[in-house]
């Protein structure tokens, strides 16, 4: 394990020989599949083997934790991508699904021990969504690759040599 001071601009950041998992929520399609779409180029720019790569559907957002939490514990993957969009709309039911959603992502990677990475965009409205896909805001599926390669090999490093 490293000991001296940060290095913020010497991150790893390289997929290769990682495996590497990514769950996408078919509900609100239209921003879902560009965000996936940015994720799956951030991880081929970055050397992710399309054998290492497995990507998977679900209905919605809610749906995420469940699927990732079962990757996750499998032991066949180092990091587990999900990606979803959550569109606020004129009933509570943004709040509850937005915090069950981030919850169990979470939840997830603290009783699995991989990373499990929140791509899941929560904002009111389409125009929001639609910035964070390469707009203003950046590209949050880009974003949510390099997250799980960074997480991936820093838990490799903390945990050291394997045997």
């Amino acid at each position: 394990m490293a000991t001296g001071g940060l290095q913020f601009d010497d991150v790893e950041v390289d997929a290769r020989g990682l495996r590497l998992a990514v769950i996408v929520a078919r509900f609100n399609a239209d921003v879902t599949r560009r965000l996936l779409e940015g994720c799956r180029d951030e991880l081929a720019v970055r050397g992710a083997g399309e054998d290492a790569l497995s990507f998977m559907e679900v209905p919605g957002c809610f749906e995420l934790p469940l699927m990732a939490k079962t990757l996750a514990a499998s032991g066949a993957f180092d990091a587990i991508i999900c990606l979803g969009a959550v569109i606020r709309g004129d009933t509570p039911h943004f709040e509850y699904v937005s915090s069950a959603t981030a919850s169990g992502i979470q939840r997830a990677a603290l009783d699995t021990g991989v990373p499990v990475v929140f791509g899941v965009l929560t904002v009111d409205n389409e125009q929001q969504a639609y910035d964070r896909l390469g707009g203003p805001a950046g590209h949050k599926g880009r974003e949510a690759a390099l997250t799980a390669i960074e997480m991936a090999r820093a838990l490799r490093a903390a945990r050291g040599p394997q045997t």
